[in-house]
């Protein structure tokens, strides 16, 4: 039934269901190995195509830059993880340690926070107190909102490795392939070209997709610099041979 125009039954069932995107750790990794593979095995395969005849040697050189890349990339990976995860402990030893020598000087960090959310002072006193009562979750606190740090994944290191590796693998055969299928090497190139540049664009519309940017306006970025990078290799290779 309305009244001035206003719905006074609403259904009973009718909740409100927020969806948010949390694999953001997975998509950052598929991003990055993705990202690179298909923009450096490119702009090697297009360079070598400026420069030599044939495709063997493109293959055989995009093959082991493949293999070189993915291994570099997933032990950058698993690098930057593990740095993350031991940041997050020395920090946890060292809040943990603090609420113990430095009780009152947590408890007033506590208390800033609580300010900066726009806590009235007689609320903040019996905040600060009941937060500091539990240790554990003192010192939750003080990481999340003190210091801006979530627990890491325990497996975040391995995993991030193996994503971004297999991720470039996957990339880096796209622009690749066509140089095994195709024995003419300025045909293996048109082809490499064409099939490289759908894949950045479908992968950079995805990608915007994925993490809430504007999906078009993501694809042509990625397009424009994976092209440029491969236009720039083969002009390079073209005047130095």
């Amino acid at each position: 039934m309305c009244k001035g125009g206003i719905r006074l039954n609403q259904p009973k069932n009718n909740k409100h269901i927020e969806k948010h995107f949390t694999a953001t750790d997975l998509i950052r990794d598929i991003v990055i190995g993705m990202s690179d593979g298909l923009t450096v095995p490119f702009a090697l395969a297009a360079g070598l195509s400026g420069s030599v005849t044939g495709t063997n040697i493109v293959v055989i050189a995009g093959l082991a830059e493949i293999a070189a890349g993915s291994i570099a990339m997933g032990l950058g990976g698993y690098l930057a993880a593990r740095t993350e995860q031991e940041h997050y402990e020395n920090e946890l030893a060292r809040e943990r340690r603090e609420i113990i020598e430095l009780p009152e000087y947590e408890k007033e960090e506590v208390a800033d926070v609580l300010r900066e959310w726009g806590l009235q002072e007689d609320i903040i006193e019996p905040a600060v107190k009941q937060i500091s009562s539990d240790p554990n979750r003192w010192i939750s606190f003080m990481m999340k909102h003190e210091l801006g740090l979530e627990e890491p994944e325990p497996k975040r290191a391995r995993n991030s490795s193996i994503t971004i590796g297999l991720s470039y693998i996957v990339g880096g055969f796209i622009p690749l392939f066509p140089y095994m299928i195709i024995h003419r090497d300025v045909s293996a190139l048109l082809v490499s070209v064409a099939a490289t540049l759908t894949a950045l664009f479908v992968f950079g519309y995805v990608k915007g997709k994925f993490t809430g940017s504007k999906p078009l306006k993501s694809a042509v970025q990625t397009t424009l610099v994976g092209g440029m990078a491969a236009a720039t290799a083969f002009t390079v290779a073209k005047i130095i041979s």
